[in-house]
């Protein structure tokens, strides 16, 4: 239905009683906002109809009298009359239902839907009572994994290819296929080819028997054992919106939710699947002090409060630096905020890890596009991370938006991505010569004249980040403001990690304050400085500069929130120095990662679901998310424990509840003005309210690292999957990160006598030894390194390196776009 149909309105009569209703809408999604529900299997309101199952069958009367029809197929006319309720259509209805449990196994008792499932409910509700069926069922072997998440019951299935569908129409990834014909059609994979999609999960919620369960969830509760809240999934930036669901103070599940600005009902299967570390046992429960042999030793709470009050308290307060926040609550990042620069009085702090944007341009940047824009778009840019592997949601709004709605989508990266195949052009480009890149796109001549036509046709979305980590931090900017300049154009900066907005808007980077507003914004420091007491004069450090600083002694202590530099930063090797020369390191997180591990004081925090609040996405939508189960152990709130430290360092931070911190941020930083937590449980802001930041940023191009055409360039970017703490710490999720390796361009590995599987010497920062990948979907003179692998720390994230043929060690791996 178009936005010009939903304008307009019909008036149909379904059973008796006249409805005004969207022009063009189906019929069954008609009836069913006008308050009469239809049954139905195969109909999904994010998926195109196919009248498949026939359980919505209605009777519509007609010029040539009354019909018997699909109400998923059938969209609405002025002056339409319908019977829902007829002896007809109830008769058709049971006739569905015998058929479909012919062969369908009654074993509900064991069968992870019981007490959710659409048939079982249908048939009570809809069926005949009793089946005239008593010869022996269909069987099938039971269950069979079709991934390393996913297990199907072929018994179990009604046929209504609503995973197909999803799997084709809405994720890209046609892994799940219909097999074999009449009686023997079944759902299954190709031959040696696993349902390895990055969206499975989203077809065992949709299919509406057991026919596919997840393996995290299967034989673990029934649904009427479980407690849900609503809340926002923790793992990117996109915000999408779950039910988080817990029986015994253990989480067990994640649902998506429908929200329309955002996710639309979709999860990936991070998203979905990666909530098991908040049960691990390897969470931390006590605080711990690093003794005198050089160990960490549990202690209690007021020892260790005591210990990084003393310590901290030695130094001067510009000698003070904190690093985190991208991943806590507004609330808990106000609060980081508010301890580093009024009680500690340090300027510097930073959410980033050297990895993410300048903070003014993510937080600034003018005209912002949101995630919804994508719906209106005639054009989308795409010049930034691949999307199916660090913000994978998007993805599907992008995908949506140009193999759905005709957006013609340019996509521009140095290697194959996900959205190729739906995409009217892709660019290709060597890491380094971005720049170039642009003066060739604006002269719009040559191979380029088609892309810049493209660009011509508004309104335009651009989504903007770094392709790479080896990229200049100031190539996104350069494309934003290039974007700038074209029809109707709005720009949308991409960062990979949950809060980030959330965290700049509340003031963690050197050069912000709350807001975010710039340091020398008179009016926000005067607000603040009546509230807190004096700050900082200046800009502060950003994470390279406080690593840095605590490598060469100038900076003494660091406070780490929930951050890991030794794995995150873009020079692992920096932030293990730095935080192994540092005078005092003290980190508040939820486990014991390679950065915490060499810290003096570690302090456990309560994480996701057990601590209440809001995050900001990527786009600047606020939402909530809320506490279902406690904390292990001794484990506290974030904002609890920095205002505990406040106290005995002789501040306030005023911080009796992540509520009252809610308050004064609504009082204080005039952008949240409006982002009350009522309004976001209950209100209209149910979707996410989204801010208007004070701070405007003109983006400029300038002074980007051109890379000599010599030698080879390091693309070095996030899979989905990886070795970090909290994806490490997820059982589902065990063999699924790609193996750390080198790729290479065939001409390239050809040229250096390289064959897939080789050792591949790549020198860097450092030198690594990685087996080769021959990956077609690489331009040539590139080198891509997937980034967050333990084996390729070493390497850094220097544009340019130099490759050598290794060890010959011949290992069977395959390549190729994403």
């Amino acid at each position: 239905m178009t936005t010009e149909q939903a304008a307009q309105t019909v008036q149909i009569t379904i059973n008796g009683t006249e409805v005004e209703v969207p022009a063009g809408e189906l019929l069954i999604k008609a009836a069913e906002d006008a308050g009469t529900y239809i049954p139905r299997f195969c109909w999904h309101s994010r998926m195109k109809p196919v009248g498949m199952c026939r359980q919505c069958l209605v009777e519509v009367e007609g010029p040539r009298g009354t019909m018997l029809t699909t109400s998923c197929t059938m969209t609405v006319n002025d002056g339409m009359v319908v019977n829902t309720e007829s002896d007809t259509v109830k008769k058709a209805q049971e006739g569905i239902l015998e058929f479909l449990l012919i062969n369908h196994p009654l074993d509900c008792p064991v069968c992870d839907r019981g007490g959710e499932c659409p048939l079982q409910d249908q048939t009570m509700a809809y069926g005949p009572g009793e089946s005239r069926f008593v010869e022996e069922k269909r069987h099938y072997e039971k269950p069979i994994p079709i991934s390393e998440l996913v297990m199907l019951d072929r018994e179990r299935c009604i046929l209504c290819a609503r995973c197909t569908r999803f799997s084709d129409e809405i994720s890209g990834d046609p892994l799940i296929e219909f097999k074999e014909r009449g009686n023997n059609t079944q759902v299954l994979t190709f031959p040696d080819e696993p349902f390895r999609s990055y969206f499975s999960g989203n077809t065992v919620q949709i299919c509406p028997v057991g026919a596919l369960t997840a393996k995290p969830y299967r034989f673990r509760a029934r649904p009427w054992d479980l407690e849900a809240v609503e809340s926002t999934c923790p793992h990117c930036s996109v915000g999408c919106r779950i039910s988080v669901e817990s029986s015994q103070n253990q989480v067990l599940r994640f649902n998506g939710v429908d929200n329309d600005p955002t996710n639309q009902g979709w999860l990936c299967d991070k998203g979905r699947f990666g909530f098991e570390y908040i049960n691990s046992t390897e969470r931390l429960e006590t605080p711990l002090i690093r003794g005198e042999d050089g160990e960490l030793h549990e202690a209690s709470w007021s020892e260790a409060i005591d210990a990084v009050a003393d310590r901290l308290g030695g130094f001067k307060g510009d000698e003070v630096a904190g690093i985190g926040g991208s991943r806590n609550t507004n609330e808990e990042a106000y609060a980081f905020g508010k301890f580093l620069r009024s009680v500690v009085v340090t300027p510097h702090i930073d959410a980033q890890l050297g990895d993410g944007l300048a903070p003014e341009f993510i937080g600034g940047v003018y005209p912002r596009a949101t995630i919804d824009d994508l719906e209106r778009a005639k054009t989308i840019l795409l010049w930034g991370p691949d999307l199916k592997e660090e913000l994978p949601v998007l993805y599907l709004r992008v995908r949506r938006a140009a193999a759905e709605l005709g957006a013609n989508l340019i996509v521009i990266h140095p290697r194959n991505t996900g959205l190729d195949d739906v995409a009217s052009h892709t660019v290709r480009y060597r890491p380094g010569t971005g720049a170039d890149l642009i003066e060739r796109l604006v002269a719009g001549t040559g191979e380029l004249a088609d892309v810049r036509e493209a660009l011509n046709v508004g309104p335009v979305v651009a989504l903007v980040g770094r392709p790479g980590l080896a990229e200049d931090i100031r190539l996104p900017e350069a494309v934003a403001a290039f974007a700038r300049d074209l029809p109707e154009a709005t720009v949308l900066p991409l960062v990979r990690r949950p809060n980030v907005f959330g965290a700049l808007a509340m003031g963690l980077a050197p050069n912000l304050l709350p807001g975010p507003a710039e340091i020398t914004d008179a009016d926000a420091r005067s607000r603040l400085e009546e509230a807190w007491g004096p700050l900082p004069e200046t800009d502060g450090l950003d994470a390279t500069g406080i690593l840095e600083g605590l490598a060469s002694a100038e900076l003494g202590a660091l406070v780490l929130l929930g951050a890991d530099p030794v794995a995150d930063h873009v020079d692992p090797v920096l932030a293990a120095e730095a935080i192994g020369e540092a005078g005092f390191v003290v980190a508040i997180d939820q486990f014991l990662n390679d950065s915490s591990r060499l810290a003096d004081v570690v302090l456990p925090a309560e994480g996701f679901a057990e601590s209440e609040g809001t995050v900001t996405n990527v786009e600047g939508r606020v939402q909530k998310v809320n506490r279902l189960i406690p904390g292990p152990g001794q484990s506290r709130p974030v904002w609890a424990i920095l205002d505990d430290l406040a106290r005995r360092m002789g501040g306030e931070l005023g911080a009796p509840s992540a509520a009252a911190l809610a308050k004064e941020i609504l009082t204080l930083v005039p952008s949240f003005s409006a982002v009350g937590w009522d309004e976001l449980d209950w209100g209209s802001g149910r979707e996410g309210i989204l801010i208007e930041p004070p701070l405007r940023y003109l983006p400029v191009a300038a002074g980007i690292t051109q890379h000599a055409q010599s030698g080879f360039s390091l693309h070095l970017a996030h899979t989905l999957y990886s070795d970090g703490t909290l994806t490490g710490s997820v059982p589902a999720f065990a063999g699924l990160a790609p193996e750390a390796s080198v790729h290479l361009n065939p001409g390239d590995a050809a040229r250096l006598g390289i064959n897939g599987g080789d050792l591949v010497r790549v020198t860097g920062d450092a030198a690594v030894e990685l087996p080769a990948v021959i990956d077609d979907g690489l331009v040539e003179g590139t080198v891509y390194v997937p980034a967050g692998r333990r084996e390729a720390r070493a390497l850094g994230s220097t544009l340019a390196v130099a490759v050598a043929k290794g060890t010959v060690r011949q290992l069977s791996l395959e390549g190729g776009g994403s």
